[in-house]
């Protein structure tokens, strides 16, 4: 189901068709419908701004997450939710308990440069990546050498799996696009400890 994808210092797989283009659809209609999404903004050197993207940070109680200075408490498990964390779980073979969803409505909305290595995540993450929807660039730079960068486009139903010490080394982002885009729901499945 996964293939590698050769990095140093660290670890990524890809599961291109984790969910059917069918299902897939289905899903991303229903986390439209069911999720409580919040806009929200970041200041910068002293002025607002709104993220651009609408997110929902999703978890077993009690495992809030603060990331780019803003503190997340968990939102409850819908029923679609904990069916797909249970599918990852039995692919992965590891255990998630939060999921933060990013929902890019469209080419405007996107990540900018970042690591998941809060301490709350532990030494060495896994973190499993859920798209639905449309098909974006996943970039990635070296953290001490952003000359060294990769990316390749991720598709509807497809699973990144990123592990080891990716995270110490590699920056991930969802750059911005020109070009005419649908919506697009990614779902960062990890373990909060």
């Amino acid at each position: 189901m996964f293939r590698e994808i050769p990095v140093i210092n660290g670890e990524l797989r890809l599961a291109d068709s984790f969910y059917s283009v069918s299902e897939a659809g289905m899903l991303l209609q229903k986390l439209r419908d069911e999720v409580f999404w919040q806009q929200e903004s970041i200041r910068i050197f002293g002025k607002s701004y709104a993220v651009p993207r609408l997110i929902a940070w999703v978890g077993d109680e009690g495992k809030a997450y603060r990331y780019s200075g803003i503190s997340h408490d968990p939102l409850p498990w819908t029923a679609t939710l904990s069916a797909i964390r249970q599918k990852i779980e039995a692919a992965t073979g590891t255990h998630f308990n939060t999921v933060l969803i990013n929902w890019y409505r469209n080419g405007n909305d996107s990540m900018g440069w970042h690591a998941d290595d809060e301490p709350e995540l532990g030494s060495n993450p896994v973190i499993a990546s859920l798209s639905l929807g449309e098909t974006r660039m996943f970039r990635f730079r070296q953290t001490d050498n952003h000359r060294n960068s990769f990316g390749f486009p991720v598709e509807n139903g497809s699973l990144l799996l990123m592990a080891g010490a990716l995270q110490h080394h590699w920056q991930h982002c969802i750059p911005k696009s020109a070009k005419p885009m649908g919506d697009r729901i990614n779902l960062t499945f990890r373990a909060i400890v």
